[in-house]
Parts: C-alpha cells; structure tokens; sequence
C-alpha cells in the first residue's frame, strides 16, 4: 500500500452476507475504514455522504439494481470514485456498469490481491486528481473541466468520471502522438500493457457520447488505426 494521510472510507454494497463481512474484514485488515449496505435504497442513501471515498458496488442488489445506484450517485457525487462488482462472463454487465458512470470493475470470484490493487490504483487517481492544478480545455465547441470532471456544450453540462477525465488528461499531455490502447492501460488504469481487455474501447465509446459533437465521427478522441487514440485538432 501507498503512504496517505488518512485511511479511505470505503462503503462496500453487496447483498450476500458472507462476503459483505469477508470484503469488510479484508479492506479493514488493510487499514481502511468501512461501511456496509445490502440493498441499493441504502447504498444510495450512504453513498451520497461527502465522507465516503471509494463505493465497491455488487451489481445484482434488492430493492435498487447498482447500475441505478450508480447512475444515481454519479449525478450528485460525480467525483465519487465506484469499483464495480460483476458475474464471470458476464459482458453486458460490464458495459452497462462503465456506461452508468463506473471506474472499474472486477469480476467475481476475484483474489484478494486484485481487489486490493484495483482500491488501491482508485485511490491513487483521486490523490492525482485533487494535487493537479485545475485545467479547462476547450475543443470542438465544449468545454472540459478536468478539475471538476464535467463537460459544457451549448450550456448543456455533462459529468464525467475520474477515470475519464484521467484519459482525456492523458491524450491532451500527449496530443503530439498517437496513444496506445496497451499505454492507456498502464496510465489509465494502472494495469498490465498486454491485458487481454475491450475497457479502453467501451470507456472511448462511452465518453465519445458524452463531448462528441456526432460520436459517430469523433473530433476530440480520434482513433489512430492500427495504434490506438489521439487528441484531435478541431
């Protein structure tokens, strides 16, 4: 683990008891501080206090799915970094967790040292995000501000997540070349080069929709063929 001030607090949403307590056992092992909920009304309630650092979110929840709960929460906490619990296999859930607003997921059953590292690289980006100077880029007739990751076209204001603003950062400092999808998950992602993953494609998409003029002919990300994305230059 990396050195921080203060331990996260991590509200961990999971309807099956025995690995809501065994996620809790193990982060608090850790030296995090959590709190539990086990239906998606109360992870909605919970997750919308300033206080909570990080939201670990089981997909399949009473009461309120956690694509709801995410969706919901991105709204009022758009900066609120959310790790995504999903079934083995199961791609549409995938998507449909990045598209609600999810930094990451992580697929059931999952070691312990993923989840731990997947936190972690979490919690790294949130401490990048709040040293980094504020920054406004301007492209194509909107306006980004990667410090309080939303996006203005036309009055219109659209909230990103951490780990899109994280992306956008990343090809604007390296608008002078194409960006490798293997680069992008090193930097983005802080996982391995050579992970075998669509997650920098569907993210693309996803954030495509939100500040593209026509997301089907990109200005801002502009895919390089054959290498990967680069920073447009409309």
């Amino acid at each position: 683990m990396f050195a921080r001030e203060a331990p996260l607090k991590i509200l961990v949403v999971e309807d099956e008891p025995s690995l809501r307590d065994g996620l809790a056992d193990l982060l608090t092992a850790h030296g995090h501080v959590v709190e539990t909920a086990a239906d998606g009304e109360s992870a909605l309630t919970r997750g919308a206090d300033p206080s909570i650092d990080l939201l670990l979110l089981d997909l399949m929840l009473p009461r309120l799915n956690g694509v709801e709960v995410c969706r919901r929460l991105r709204e009022l906490r758009p900066d609120l970094p959310v790790l995504m619990l999903t079934a083995r296999g199961a791609e549409d859930d995938k998507v449909r967790g990045l598209e609600a607003g999810a930094d990451d997921y992580v697929t059931k059953p999952f070691g312990t040292r993923e989840l731990l590292a997947r936190v972690e690289a979490l919690a790294r980006r949130v401490e990048r995000a709040a040293a980094a100077p504020v920054r406004t880029l301007e492209i194509d007739g909107v306006a980004i501000d990667l410090g309080r990751c939303r996006a203005v076209r036309a009055g219109e204001t659209v909230e990103l997540t951490l780990r899109e603003t994280h992306l956008l950062r990343c090809l604007y400092q390296r608008r002078a070349r194409a960006v490798s999808r293997a680069e992008l998950l090193q930097e983005v992602w802080e996982a391995p080069g050579d992970l075998q993953t669509r997650t920098v494609d569907m993210t693309v998409a996803n954030l495509r929709q939100k500040i593209e003029r026509d997301p089907a002919a990109p200005r801002i990300i502009v895919t390089v063929k054959g290498v990967g994305y680069a920073w447009g230059d409309a």
